[in-house]
């Protein structure tokens, strides 16, 4: 006996079912399942707890140390002395919230919801939290305007007024580099200078108006801080020049090319130096018989600028901040040793 071929073999008659009833059809159809259990919605808490992380990682805390840093240093050439009176300690306080996360979260929200094109190309931002979709442009604009209001009514209540108009100015600078039809980080130069200004002069201005009238900042310590922090910010553009790019945003890196950038970053950081080292030796604002330090750590910072601006990552410009340390902290200890003006 030959069975025949299985392609043309039939299938043995089955025993129809009986037809069920269309809510017992509902309830029968396979539910979709990853794995081997099905995925259980998260719990609203653990989406909130998400959502309030992806939102402090937006505000990147890793920058809040720039604005401390730079009114600390404000404060002690104000005061002289390296901890603020007992009278200013609230007014202090109150400083390292409004220049730490609230003015970051304000003057970030608004850059990553514009930026959000280029990010999109951009592999260093592919876990942002509104690239991803954990957070939306609602979200942004919701904490941008929340910070807002914060960081300017508690400088206004509780610092004073000075340090209210400067912070009003940071914050007007943020929205102006970021968001259209203004955009400054789409102007060559001026996206320079307004990062400059704020982190390299308001911010030292800052500290120093808890203590003193603003009319009293040395002007040179002023242009020094805008030359070394405009010397930080061009490698920041060459980071992102591919993605800026295709976006069509005409960064400094873009448009004046990555290698240019880096040379003049490179010109101002050793000019300062320089000039620093001028200021100290002539006893310009204040006097020491050896700037041994200074003298020595000089070549350290020209080096260590030029070593880490040929790659230049976020962590290597971290580092060129950890080098000025030194050399500003030794200026600062001739500062508060030559006692009160």
């Amino acid at each position: 006996m030959v069975l025949p071929h299985p392609a043309t073999r039939r299938r043995a008659a089955r025993p129809r079912a009986l037809p069920r009833p269309a809510n017992a059809r509902r309830a029968a159809r396979p539910r979709p399942a990853t794995g081997r259990r099905a995925a259980r919605p998260r719990p609203a808490t653990g989406r909130r707890a998400a959502r309030a992380w992806a939102l402090v990682r937006l505000t990147r805390p890793w920058f809040w140390p720039l604005g401390w840093a730079a009114a600390y240093a404000g404060s002690v050439l104000a005061t002289r002395d390296w901890l603020p009176p007992p009278a200013a300690l609230p007014r202090s306080l109150a400083a390292l919230v409004v220049l730490g996360p609230l003015v970051w979260t304000a003057v970030l929200t608004g850059n990553d919801r514009h930026d959000l094109p280029s990010d999109r190309r951009n592999p260093r931002k592919a876990t942002a939290p509104l690239v991803t979709g954990v957070l939306t442009a609602t979200d942004l604009v919701r904490a941008q305007v929340g910070a807002t209001a914060a960081a300017l009514a508690l400088a206004a209540t509780v610092i004073g007024p000075a340090f209210a108009l400067g912070t009003a100015v940071v914050l007007l600078l943020g929205w102006a580099y970021s968001a259209p039809p203004v955009r400054l980080k789409v102007r060559p130069g001026l996206d320079v200078a307004a990062n400059a200004a704020a982190v390299g002069v308001l911010a030292p201005l800052a500290g120093w108006s808890l203590h003193r009238p603003v009319t009293g900042y040395p002007l040179l310590i002023a242009a020094l801080g805008l030359f070394l922090v405009a010397a930080l910010y061009l490698p920041t553009t060459v980071l992102d020049v591919d993605a800026d790019t295709a976006a069509g945003d005409t960064t400094a890196a873009v448009c004046w090319g990555a290698r240019r950038c880096r040379r003049a970053g490179l010109t101002l950081w050793t000019a300062a130096t320089g000039v620093w080292l001028v200021v100290c030796h002539l006893g310009v604002l204040v006097r020491r018989d050896s700037w041994t330090v200074q003298d020595l750590w000089a070549p350290v910072l020209v080096v260590g600028y030029a070593v880490a601006v040929r790659r230049p990552t976020i962590a290597r410009l971290a580092g060129i901040c950890v080098l000025f340390a030194v050399p500003a902290a030794d200026f600062l200890t001739a500062w508060t040793a030559a006692g009160p003006v």
